[in-house]
Parts: C-alpha cells; structure tokens; sequence
C-alpha cells in the first residue's frame, strides 16, 4: 500500500468507502456494457497462462480485458460495438495513432518483398541518415525492444569503461533490464520487491540514487565504478518527474568527469518533440535509445553511439577475443522494421505533427488542472511534450521516493473504470493520457468533461 493510501481511510483526499463505492458500480456498468468480452476473456482465454497472452493484460483495473475488435487513428472499438476516445494509445506503442497511413502503406508494400532475410534493404539506407539527422548522433543499431536496446547500450559502456556497474535512478526507467530492478529503502538499495525468478542480489552489479539529488549522484559516482548512467530524462515510469533546473547540466558535467557514459531512454520521453527531449534541450548523451513508436506500432528499436563512444568500441571489438558478442536478436534489423521506421520517421514524426500535438495537449492540461482547482482536489497534472498525467497528490515531485507516496492504485482504478465508462481510455498506470497526431479537440473535450464528472462524483 503506498503512503498515498492511509491516514484515516483517505486516499487522495477521498474517502475510501467513497472510491470504494464508485469503484463497484462502475465495474456493473461496465460488465452490462461489454457482454461479448465477459463471455471471451471474463474467465480468461483458453491456451494462455493466466488467461492472456501477456500477463500486464491482467494489470487493467476492468472487470476483465477489453476484446478490441479494431483501431484506427485515436479510436478503439471493442467486439460490443463500444467507441474508445484511446489516450492511452498502447502505451506509448502507438503515440502517433493506430495505423498511420504511411506506416500501414509501408507495411503493405514491404509484405510483397519479404518480411526477414538478415541483410539490408533500401529503407535501411534511407533511415541511418534519418536517424543521424534527427537525433544528432553518428552511428545507430537496431533492436526490437528498447529493453534490448538498452541492454546492448550497456553492454558497449561497460566494454569501453572497464566497470561493471551501472547507475539507474530510484524509481527506475521505463523497460526490464534486470540490473535496472532496483530500488532505495530507507536509503539503501535493494532489489525491487515482485521481480520474478531473480536469483541474484542485483545491488552488487547496480547503484541507485534519488532522481534531482546531486548530492547522492557525486557521492555515487567518485570511485569511478560506474559504466554508465541510465535514465529516462523524466521520470516517467512512475507518478511523473520532471528535471530539476540544472539537473541534467550537472549529470553531464558528472559523468564526464569520472568517466562515465551517460545513457537517455526516450521511450517515453519521445513526446516532446521530433528529435525528443534530448534534441529539444541540448542534452548529450553518448548512448541514446528510443523504442514503442519509432515504427509506427511495429516491434523495433534504435540504440545510437556519439562519434567518441563507437571509435572507443570499434577499438575494444578489435582487440577482444573473437566469439559471438552476446548482442542482437536474429529478427532485429528485418526489412519490416526498416520500411515502417522510414515512413515513421519521414511522414509521421514531423514538426507540423509535434506542433498540433502540443497544442492540444496543453488544452488538455489546462482542462484537467481546471477540473481538479474546481473541485478542491489535492492534486496535480504534469507534462511532457504530448504526453499528460495527472497524479492523485499535491506536487510538483522531487524524486522517485515521492512518486511512489502518491501512487494511488484504489484511486486510480476507479477512474480508470469511470472514464471508460465514459467513453475515454487512459493508460492502466499512473494515469498516463497521450496526444496523437489524429487527436481532435472534440476527444480532448470528451475526456475534459468525462474526468470532471468523475472527479466531482469523488469530491461530492
């Protein structure tokens, strides 16, 4: 239970019987609106362990999954016939919508030529220097999972640094890199509690610090035992956080000085702008990774090298002893991934997208923040780019300590099922809401309205 959900039955400023409640008659609206789904997957789907086919189906807080019969743009329709206005937009997988056009063009015609063959297509010469352009680093490889990517990237910066440690932020990144499962408790690291078949104390290869404490990071840092730092540039992973002012001057300066490589995850962080938060802000990584919809909605990832980082590893390549590197997937760099990623990165990840994007999100915003200062909530919205949250406690927060004080799942579930209801759908963690390229104002309206229905129903 998160410190969000004590002090005398309160939970976000509500009473626990109160979202209790809600929680309950929502479910019933739900099960009556959803009759098709209930039959196929209320008591799981034959031939999956557990009853689905990856088992963060089970992690929405519905009565059972949603069965969607199809997608398009930022609508979902279920096998009742329901219309979702999608904000959550497969995590992050489509942020650009469902199918866009040149995406699903791209994938069309690449299905005529062959989807893997383990060499080069023309897409992919046309996307190195798309990816050299748009992010500003010389030389990327590709993955099919950011976790791969991120994994890959790690094993480059503890290749050239000679360490075995890595630093990750409490609080953690987005992806299942297993030394990134660790966490802070009463300032001391841990593994994170649920990992699942871990038989190692992860702390032995891993440090972690408060995300902001510079403090910690310096102390941290001084032996020169850390390879590289990985973070997202928020913390998004959690109730969100955003950088201090200097923070991530100061994590550069940091690293560099005690001959650390820095790695920044834009998985999430893609939101805010074409060449993400790193290009939007002057960061400069030397590892950089971006999966989710670098290709459209298509399995892939990109890991790129600053121009000193790849001449270090091309020097460690040349000089370690032959054998296989223990990087790369056989299906990584198919010619599917390639096509999509190229239409992505030349049509859909454009600046007229991004630009309509925030605009819209910031109405989002505005309405959100609205809604909870009418009603006397004790909370707040957050955002990054196209990318809202709205976090049951006051804020802004600090670190990942405070994020984890503010989760409140009993909360957070019934709103979840509520909007639904509504006719919304929000990501199932941390209340995340995305704004796509094929978002109109009337769905920001509609999730608007249906947030201060709900919101005023709980503070009643």
């Amino acid at each position: 239970m998160s410190v969000g959900e004590n002090s005398g039955g309160m939970i976000g400023g509500i009473d626990a019987r109160r979202i209790a409640a809600l929680r309950a008659d929502e479910a019933e609206i739900f099960r009556r609106a959803r009759p098709k789904s209930q039959a196929r997957t209320g008591n799981g789907i034959a031939g999956f362990f557990g009853g689905v086919p990856m088992h963060w189906m089970t992690d929405w807080p519905t009565p059972f999954p949603i069965l969607v019969d199809s997608a398009r743009g930022a609508t979902i329709t279920d096998v009742d016939g329901n219309r979702l206005d999608d904000f959550c937009l497969g995590d992050t997988g489509s942020m650009f919508g469902h199918s866009p056009a040149p995406v699903a063009r791209a994938i069309r015609r690449q299905a005529g030529r062959g989807l893997t063959y383990m060499l080069p297509s023309e897409d992919a010469l046309a996307v190195g220097a798309l990816l050299q352009e748009r992010f500003s680093l010389p030389f990327w490889q590709i993955a099919t999972t950011a976790t791969d990517a991120n994994r890959f990237a790690l094993r480059v910066a503890r290749a050239i640094t000679g360490r075995e440690k890595i630093l990750v932020f409490n609080g953690c990144y987005h992806g299942s890199v297993d030394e990134t499962m660790v966490r802070l408790v009463d300032g001391k690291p841990v593994n994170r509690p649920g990992l699942a078949g871990e038989f190692r104390d992860l702390t032995r290869g891993a440090k972690v610090v408060e995300f902001n404490d510079l403090g910690a990071l310096r102390a941290a840092l001084k032996d020169r035992d850390v390879a590289c730092v990985i973070t997202e540039p928020v913390l998004t992973n959690s109730c969100m956080v955003l950088p201090e002012p200097g923070f991530h001057e100061a994590l550069r300066r940091l690293t560099r000085e005690t001959g650390t490589s820095l790695l920044i995850d834009e998985t999430h962080t893609i939101s805010t702008g074409p060449g993400g938060y790193t290009k939007t802000h002057g960061l400069e990584p030397d590892l950089f990774v971006l999966g989710k919809p670098i290709a459209g909605g298509v399995a892939a990832s990109v890991w790129g090298m600053s121009e000193e980082t790849a001449s270090r590893y091309a020097a460690y390549i040349r000089t370690k002893e032959p054998g296989y590197s223990g990087m790369g997937t056989t299906l990584s760099a198919n010619p599917l991934q390639f096509s999509a990623m190229r239409a992505t990165l030349e049509e859909v990840m454009t600046a007229e997208n991004y630009a309509r994007m925030d605009r819209l999100a910031a109405l989002l915003e505005r309405g959100l923040k609205a809604a909870i200062a009418r009603n006397r909530l004790p909370w707040h919205v957050m955002r990054v780019g196209a990318r809202v949250e709205f976090i049951c406690a006051p804020g802004p927060l600090r670190d990942g300590a405070e994020a984890e004080a503010a989760h409140a799942p009993a909360l957070e579930a019934a709103i979840h099922v509520a909007l639904v209801n509504r006719g919304v759908l929000i990501a199932p963690f941390h209340n995340m809401m995305l704004v796509s390229p094929a978002t109109t104002r009337a769905q920001i309206g509609r999730l608007v309205a249906a947030f201060g229905d709900v919101a005023a129903k709980l503070a009643a």
